[in-house]
């Protein structure tokens, strides 16, 4: 089952006034192959916005509501989301070194609970979820949190390839968690202003992240498994940070 009607937004025109009321929309379904002079007067306010869509079959709609939907529903986000290019100025301006954490591809709603718990604790200035291959902040991720979600800024990426250009020149080093690092994790200096991107366990970080960070490390494995649950892996790269940081100031 999706989520309550009370988290949703049904029918193409409740839907283009939802948007236009600023509400912030998580996802829109669309039913394949719909088809009207409203449903493009939709698709184009949604494409301006930026709303991540999916096309699926009307089953998948039907999960949500069996109200006359027409093919659409919105899943109305349970968060505010925070622009990146508004946070990282913010923080120059307080005087931080900027901390941040971009999460690639965790589909896993409690894993993305467990980490941004980890991170607001830690003193992390904000995670960055790419639009795709990222699980939705649900109620249950705003409870593994412990209701970390509602006070970590949390930044939805749309274009991934020019933020991470916009990060290197806002002069932040880009850091990525991948087994195929050399270098260990405790071998660098986390001092400056820094991202550190994390993958799922499965598949690993994108090609295009790879090319694009500064640095590549590993967190070195004895035993026999060969990998770190993530939210495992984020708590002992976001702390070794903060040592760092400690330890410096």
């Amino acid at each position: 089952m999706g989520k309550p009607d009370s988290q949703i937004v049904f029918g193409i025109r409740p839907v283009i006034e939802a948007i236009r009321s600023g509400k912030e929309i998580e996802k829109i379904l669309i039913k394949r192959d719909l088809r009207g002079e409203l449903y493009h007067e939709l698709l184009s306010l949604v494409r301006k916005e930026k709303i991540p869509t999916q096309y699926v079959p009307i089953e998948k709609i039907n999960r949500f509501t069996r109200k006359n939907h027409q093919g659409i529903v919105a899943l109305i986000s349970v968060i505010d989301y925070t622009r990146v290019d508004q946070l990282l100025p913010s923080l120059y301006e307080a005087g931080e070194s900027p901390l941040l954490l971009m999460l690639d591809g965790i589909t896993d709603v409690r894993n993305l609970g467990a980490i941004v718990r980890t991170a607001e604790s830690a003193g992390v200035h904000g995670v960055l979820l790419p639009e795709k291959r990222t699980a939705m902040i649900t109620a249950d991720a705003i409870k593994t949190s412990a209701g970390a979600l509602y006070h970590l800024p949390v930044c939805r990426i749309n274009d991934l390839k020019n933020t991470l250009i916009y990060l290197k020149e806002s002069g932040l080093q880009l850091i990525a968690a991948s087994e195929k690092a050399d270098q260990n994790y405790f071998e660098l200096d986390y001092s400056s202003p820094s991202l550190i991107i994390l993958g799922a366990e499965d598949k690993g970080l994108s090609k295009e992240i790879l090319q694009t960070a500064d640095k590549l490390v590993k967190i070195p494995m004895s035993g026999k498994t060969d990998s770190l649950n993530v939210s495992v892996a984020a708590a002992v790269l976001i702390y070794e940070v903060v040592r760092q940081r400690t330890t410096s100031g």
